[in-house]
């Protein structure tokens, strides 16, 4: 079973931004803590950021075909972009969306998300374990699902 994991726009700057709100954990920190687990699981995770919604939509049409399942964290993304609901919707792979911050306690303009509609669930506001909890989630639903 392979699996994406996607972390959209400013992601990479974690341990440095807002740390009372995102945690002090970096990114690569967060990476290393999915991948142990997706080994223990017997899963491979490709992980991948970029800070622009074009890079994240030529990832997502190069690699869903030999995937199962993505788990995505959309960051900015999530309010406004469009292109990548469309090409996350393209791939017509399970996704779980995940936010490390809770998007609902948080300003108006946090509280929507364009991805939600097309995602199986989502998860928000428990910080960096929301990743473990989306990648042991998917990896069940998948296994039940005989992926």
């Amino acid at each position: 079973m392979r699996l994406l994991l996607i972390n959209g726009p400013n992601l990479n700057t974690l341990g440095k931004r807002q740390p009372q709100i995102y945690g002090s954990l970096t990114l690569d920190d967060i990476e290393g803590r999915i991948s142990q687990r997706a080994k223990e699981l017997g899963v491979e995770i490709n992980c991948f950021q970029a800070n622009d919604e074009c890079g994240i939509v030529d990832f997502l049409q190069k690699e869903a075909d030999s995937a199962q399942g993505v788990i995505m964290n959309p960051g900015a993304l999530t309010h406004y972009g469009l292109s990548l609901r469309d090409a996350l919707e393209g791939t017509g792979l399970p996704i779980i969306e995940v936010h490390i911050s809770n998007i609902y306690s948080r300003e108006e303009f946090r509280r929507h998300s364009v991805i939600a509609e097309i995602a199986m669930g989502q998860i928000s506001g428990l910080g960096w374990r929301g990743y473990i909890a989306a990648l042991e989630t998917l990896v069940e639903v998948l296994k039940e699902r005989g992926s």
